[in-house]
């Protein structure tokens, strides 16, 4: 059988592609709000002053929950 490189990853991870999907989606669209709010601030500084440090911190946390140590030496960049 050959290795399905839409499944290879995700199953990699514990995870099926939809579940895969949904965290990588959230995660992204995280980001990209939060880099929003960081353009937004460079022009106003006095809005969003934490909004992405704590995106990225609690990123972070939720990220290092799902990661087993075997798979971050496999993946050591997530």
């Amino acid at each position: 059988m050959l290795d399905n490189p839409f499944t290879r990853h995700p199953r990699d991870m514990g995870e099926s592609y939809f579940q895969h999907l949904g965290h990588a989606l959230k995660s992204g669209l995280r980001l990209v709000g939060s880099g929003f709010a960081c353009i937004v601030h460079a022009f106003i500084p006095f809005l969003f002053v934490n909004t992405a440090s704590n995106t990225v911190r609690s990123m972070h946390k939720g990220i290092s929950k799902r990661v087993d140590a075997p798979n971050w030496e496999r993946h050591p960049i997530i």
